[in-house]
């Protein structure tokens, strides 16, 4: 078998582990076998890190069921083959170098040697960041949840580290609305969960690493793109949601919760599945930016989906390079392989391709739906795009009330979206090929 398909084969095997565990009598509130079908689509949810459900979390499933799709969320965040490699570092057997190079590729690691400390640091910055948002958290929920505050607290920062966006209160965190302290707990949470684990450890450690040659460490180009164009689009997601929904959702709010609100709001969509205001009551056009913001994700090796933020980068760069008549993409005066640039539009175009395939299929098993009214064209589109960037956002009730083709197609969706859209060309087609032979070029037109 392909080493590209191991991959799959082990998220479906762990999924199937989690439907069964989520379907047992301990992890259900009936005290019985049952629902499998909705364990099932839970599952997918929890190991593609989406917190899409057609259920609800805290009416179907005992704090053992809960605990248990804790830690399938926090294996889908990790990804099996990090935390498999883990394993194989805890008891000392060496990386094989397949693994060595799955994983560079994953990371973004130009180097293989201190590939197994980058493992066991992610797997200690994973946990360390969630325990220091549980504790920041607790010293909040001590008041609000008495009786829980520690199960709380650790629910909610894992949940928001890992973009999940499951929650076990009603209307998820609109109960906190008029909690700053908390939102913005969980909405730097999200951030850090949606940075990659890569720029953490290039942050964290840049100013001790030392090169062969004795120089000092710097920020790498690929911490400072994601940096720069997380600021940024945090900044234009805040200023447009502040503008489109001043009048709109935000109307009647004094000032100050409107900006941690819209805050919140401008965070969410990159991509966690919690939100402050209902979906449902937005301005279409702020769900429009949503699902641009969605499509985007967050960065490599992160929680987040999407084409991720480096891959947006690079193609705003080339489409500005070709504007200006370059023929080759520099970004703070590095040139990018042509090689990148190619990988960039492939994951753009897959993406894209798989959005409109997941729509398309919707439409088909919701025509009924649509026709009487039940649901939306909208609500379906931004249902696709939700469930295929893993961003778990949705309009009211608009998961839960898919036919049962409908949810296979938003399991689907959710599954090749958290394999990635390049390891979706990967998984079809991953023989490098090359051409004994060179063509003569001729002009094409095109445009």
């Amino acid at each position: 078998m392909r080493r590209q398909w191991s991959i799959a084969v082990g998220f479906l095997a762990l999924i199937a582990i989690g439907a069964v565990v989520l379907s047992a009598p301990f992890s259900r509130n009936a005290g019985s076998w049952g629902n499998f079908y909705g364990a099932l689509f839970t599952s997918f949810s929890a190991v593609c890190v989406t917190g899409l459900s057609v259920l609800d979390i805290a009416e179907e499933y005992t704090r053992a069921g809960q605990i248990a799709l804790m830690v399938l969320v926090q294996i889908g965040c990790l990804g099996l083959m990090t935390c498999g490699t883990f394993l194989l570092v805890a008891i000392g057997r060496r990386l094989s170098l397949a693994r060595e190079f799955s994983l560079m590729n994953a990371y973004g690691v130009a180097q293989v040697q201190g590939l197994k400390g980058l493992i066991v640091w992610v797997v200690g910055c994973m946990l360390g960041v969630e325990v220091i948002g549980a504790g920041l958290l607790w010293l909040r929920f001590r008041t609000l949840f008495p009786d829980d505050a520690v199960y709380m607290s650790a629910f909610y920062s894992m949940m928001s580290f890992c973009n999940a966006g499951f929650g076990i209160l009603p209307g998820s965190l609109a109960p906190f609305i008029d909690q700053p302290y908390v939102i913005l707990v969980c909405a730097f949470l999200t951030i850090a969960g949606g940075f990659g684990f890569l720029a953490i450890y290039n942050l964290c450690t840049f100013k001790f690493l030392r090169r062969k040659s004795g120089g000092k460490g710097r920020l790498t180009l690929h911490t400072k793109l994601v940096m720069r164009f997380t600021g940024y689009l945090l900044a234009a997601a805040f200023a447009a949601f502040v503008l489109v929904e001043w009048n709109g959702a935000l109307d009647g709010m004094p000032f100050m919760k409107k900006m941690w609100v819209a805050f919140y709001q401008a965070v969410t969509p990159r991509t966690c599945g919690f939100c402050v205001v209902p979906t449902e009551s937005l301005h279409p056009l702020t769900r429009l930016i949503y699902g641009v913001l969605m499509f985007i994700g967050g960065g490599p090796g992160s929680a987040s989906a999407g084409i991720k933020i480096t891959t947006f980068a690079v193609l705003v760069y080339t489409l500005t390079a070709m504007c200006r008549g370059e023929t080759e993409t520099v970004i703070r005066r590095r040139t990018v392989p042509s090689d990148i640039v190619r990988e960039s539009i492939v994951i753009f175009t897959a993406l894209i391709v798989l959005a409109l395939s997941i729509t398309g299929a919707l439409f088909v098993t919701e025509g009924e739906a649509v026709r009487t009214g039940k649901t939306t064209l909208e609500a379906l589109v931004f249902e696709a795009f939700s469930a295929i960037t893993t961003t778990g956002l949705s309009m009211g009730s608009t998961t839960a009330n898919l036919s049962s083709a409908g949810r296979l197609v938003i399991i689907a969706a959710m599954f090749f979206g958290r394999l990635g859209a390049l390891s979706v060309v990967m998984l079809i087609g991953d023989r490098e090929s090359k051409r004994q032979i060179r063509f003569p070029n001729e002009e094409l037109v095109v445009g």
